[in-house]
């Protein structure tokens, strides 16, 4: 399940919470059950905002060298976007 940031109120403070991708929170409250996080005492009808973030994404091909050159099979790219093809 993917990890996203939200400001709770107006900016008072950031969480992090994992749910389906599908979600769309608009509330303390509604995050809160949809993510299993604490009661704070943060009022339940607090408006929460989703901030956009580039997490990073970790690939299983670190490390293999058995792979085409875009996947770090020797370090350089394929051409037009092909790799693998």
């Amino acid at each position: 399940m993917p990890l996203y940031d939200y400001r709770i109120g107006h900016g008072e403070r950031m969480v992090e919470a994992k749910h389906a991708m599908s979600a769309s929170p608009a509330t303390w409250g509604e995050l809160r059950e949809l993510a299993g996080l604490p009661d704070d005492g943060t009022p339940a009808d607090t408006p929460v905002q989703k901030i956009l973030t580039t997490g990073g994404v970790v690939g299983s091909a670190a490390g293999k060298t058995d792979l085409p050159p875009c996947m770090g099979g020797s370090g350089m790219g394929c051409g037009k976007g092909l790799c693998g093809m």
